[in-house]
């Protein structure tokens, strides 16, 4: 508990002087950083700052930060999502460029915020969080959605995730990609994707299915059948390209550019 906030304090302070630093040597971007990062004593104001920008609510402001005093679980939540997409995307300048400017990290934090209310037993709000940011940032993840820690939605344009899906800890989601259902049933009918698994562009997984541990699916494949563990599928029905012993694989996601983004 103790390391886990130092290294929260350690990854605020950091958030903190990289404004400071921007806005020193960029005039134009000084009223933006003082607004969204720099006039704010706590990260969870310096969040809803972001996120009702983002989104072009103002009245955001104090939902997030309800939310967040009552949940805190989720700015830890944040703080890995911020750590994952500094660490795996070679697009990625700093965690200040990613809290600022990276609309996958955007629209993931919404929904964990929109999550949080769902949980709650907030359904209405939590819902109209979700179709404000699925019209905002064309980003469609049903509030029931389980998301876990470490996530990375890269470009997250067109993401649809149906409500009985679940994403597990250090997941990427590539843009375009759908968790969907078959249309042939009820109830639990949307995919399960486990721990370090890595989505492709455009991807299609469609049913009550698994994508397995550290598993990889193409960019464009359709997956109707369950993907085993630390194997890679890709095609239209998606089939085993490769499979690798466990023992063969870190124990972590490579960086996104292995995927080929």
């Amino acid at each position: 508990m103790k390391d886990d906030l130092r290294d929260a304090n350690l990854l605020w302070f950091e958030i903190g002087r990289q404004a400071q630093e921007t806005a020193s040597r960029e005039p134009f971007l000084r009223p933006l950083l003082h607004e969204a990062v720099l006039t704010h004593a706590t990260p969870a104001k310096v969040v809803a700052s972001v996120l009702a920008r983002r989104l072009g609510d103002g009245r955001l402001r104090a939902l997030v930060v309800d939310t967040l005093r009552a949940d805190p679980d989720v700015l830890g939540c944040l703080e890995a999502d911020l750590r994952a997409v500094t660490a795996r995307d070679p697009a990625c300048r700093s965690a200040l460029h990613a809290l600022l400017h990276f609309k996958g990290f955007h629209a993931l934090q919404a929904h964990r915020i929109a999550h949080s209310l769902w949980r709650h037993a907030r359904e209405d709000v939590a819902h109209w969080l979700s179709s404000h940011v699925s019209v905002t940032l064309g980003v469609d993840i049903h509030p029931a959605v389980p998301v876990g820690r470490g996530v990375m939605l890269d470009h997250a344009t067109g993401i649809v995730v149906g409500e009985t899906a679940v994403v597990e800890d250090d997941v990427v989601i590539l843009h375009g990609v759908t968790l969907g259902a078959t249309g042939k049933r009820g109830g639990d009918r949307h995919p399960k994707v486990r721990r370090g698994a890595l989505l492709g562009a455009g991807a299609s997984v469609l049913g009550n299915i698994e994508v397995g541990r550290m598993s990889k699916v193409g960019a464009g494949s359709v997956v109707v059948d369950d993907v085993p563990p630390h194997a890679t599928v890709a095609g239209v029905p998606a089939r085993v390209v490769r499979a690798a012993p466990p023992r063969a694989l870190a124990a972590v996601p490579a960086r996104l550019a292995s995927a080929g983004a």
